[in-house]
């Protein structure tokens, strides 16, 4: 498909400007002529038309994004007689945490709870509907002038009880190194506890303007993770109560049964962090102390690295021949 300009008509959607392109899709501002309401049109490039992960990613958010139906989660409309492949979904005044994060460092502990509490609504919601998000992270959440948030790209979401990727599409499965849970580092599928994994460290994000794990390329980040623990928030910013670190300790706990069981019980201690219990946690004390994974565990990172190259690598010759 080419590129759309101002006064464009595809279908009845009339489009009004470019607004972001990435590099796999553009996404244009446009007005539905039956309604007179704002839409967002989303167009993949023409040459990630043929690409299938790209087509099946596109085709799980579409699909998941009909069936959701909650404030805090962005509305894409049934696509009835589409006469070309794009998707419409509403429109969203606002912007990317991440943006906002980028300009603010850390927020104030009244407004990063007020945000991570809609957050946890919208989690509770589709956790519910058997929808795990699996990417969570700044860039995929709208929040508007008055911090009202929207989830946004459900694109490597899943349903519950749905058929396991195939190495495929494993690249799909790793969400960000930054807020990827340890079980997807090890190649678990992510449930609902990986999203309030994701929660836990965007939390930790807002309130100290840190990742709390960091190195000089993924797989340091995701092996970090798995051996070691971050600085105690409390250590950055003392204006953190024990309570509200606490939290965010349970959350991102390394394993998944000892995180919060759901969004909502998250939800419930930030509301009610006067009634949390702060554990006595060796993290508290030996986080100064770091690990070095083995060599087995850098030849297995390698390896999970070279997967999604060499599938790519096998599609492209396929489509070239």
């Amino acid at each position: 498909m080419t590129s759309l300009r101002a006064g464009d008509k595809l279908d009845h959607y009339l489009i009004e400007n470019l607004v972001a392109r990435s590099g796999m899709a553009s996404i244009y501002r446009a007005t539905d002529e039956r309604t007179g309401e704002p839409v967002a049109i989303k167009i993949p490039h023409p040459e990630m038309e043929a690409d299938p992960v790209f087509y099946d990613r596109f085709r799980r958010e579409q699909e998941i994004g009909q069936k959701l139906d909650h404030p805090g989660v962005m509305k894409v409309f049934p696509n009835h007689d589409h006469s070309q492949f794009y998707m419409a979904m509403e429109w969203v005044d606002g912007r990317r945490l991440r943006q906002i994060m980028n300009e603010q460092k850390k927020f104030p502990p009244e407004r990063a709870v007020k945000i991570a509490l809609q957050i946890a609504a919208a989690l509770d919601y589709i956790h519910g509907h058997g929808v795990v998000h699996r990417d969570l992270k700044p860039e995929n959440i709208m929040v508007d002038a008055n911090d009202h948030i929207k989830l946004i790209d459900f694109g490597i979401a899943a349903n519950v009880g749905s058929r396991r990727l195939t190495f495929a599409k494993f690249s799909a499965t790793m969400g960000t190194p930054d807020y990827i849970s340890p079980e997807q580092v090890k190649g678990k599928r992510g449930d609902a506890r990986s999203d309030i994994y994701a929660l836990g460290v965007m939390l930790y994000e807002m309130l100290t303007g840190k990742v709390p794990f960091t190195g000089p390329n993924a797989f340091v980040i995701m092996n970090d993770r798995l051996l070691n623990n971050p600085i105690p928030p409390r250590e950055i910013d003392p204006g953190i109560s024990p309570q509200l670190q606490e939290i965010m300790y349970r959350a991102m706990e390394r394993d998944p049964n000892k995180r919060y069981p759901s969004a909502r019980e998250f939800a419930l201690d930030l509301e009610h962090q006067e009634h949390v219990g702060v554990a006595d946690r060796e993290e508290l004390t030996n986080w100064k102390v770091r690990r070095q994974p083995r060599t087995r565990q850098i030849l297995f990172y390698v390896a999970m690295a070279l997967i999604p190259i060499v599938v790519f690598g096998l599609l492209l010759w396929v489509a070239r021949h």
